[in-house]
């Protein structure tokens, strides 16, 4: 928990967090901390405040950042960890879950970018793509300056698998 209002600036709380995360091992070498919007989702804090995070942990020697890529625990040099899927394909499978599961109903809308964006902690562009990939394989259409919404069943991939 936050102390919001004590002398400690939030961006170091944060950072003190996630340090403990490193040093306990829920972070490994070469993994990526949390990022901006997944810190302003999380701990309910301006985007100003996430990249003072960063810049904290890189202070304090925890990790380096790769411009347009992360950050990541450990020095520069340190293997990364592969990530197995994109997380664009991530966020598009659990749109088409929860279309098939009725959760997300036919011509009503899927969530929003921004919905998104907090849920999965992405930023725009990720969220955007996400919707991009489902649009193009048939799950969703797009009404210009309403939203997007689900494809009517018989609309529906044929495929049996998730968003590859």
């Amino acid at each position: 928990m936050l102390d919001r209002d004590g002398p400690v600036p939030l961006y170091v709380q944060v950072a003190e967090v996630i340090q403990e995360q490193i040093i306990s091992g829920q972070l490994l070498a070469g993994e990526a901390i949390p990022s901006e919007a997944a810190m302003e989702a999380e701990f309910d804090i301006a985007r100003t405040t996430a990249r003072s995070v960063a810049r904290e942990l890189r202070r304090r020697r925890l990790v380096h950042t790769i411009q347009g890529e992360g950050t990541f625990v450990g020095p520069l040099g340190v293997p990364r960890a592969k990530q197995t899927r994109a997380l664009h394909t991530i966020i598009a499978n659990d749109i088409v879950a929860r279309i098939r599961r009725g959760e997300l109903r036919p011509n009503r809308a899927i969530p929003s970018e921004k919905a998104l964006m907090r849920r999965h902690g992405v930023a725009k562009g990720t969220a955007r793509r996400a919707i991009a990939d489902l649009r193009e394989r048939g799950w969703v259409f797009t009404v210009p300056y309403r939203g997007t919404y689900v494809s009517d069943l018989e609309d529906w991939p044929d495929e049996l698998s998730l968003v590859e």
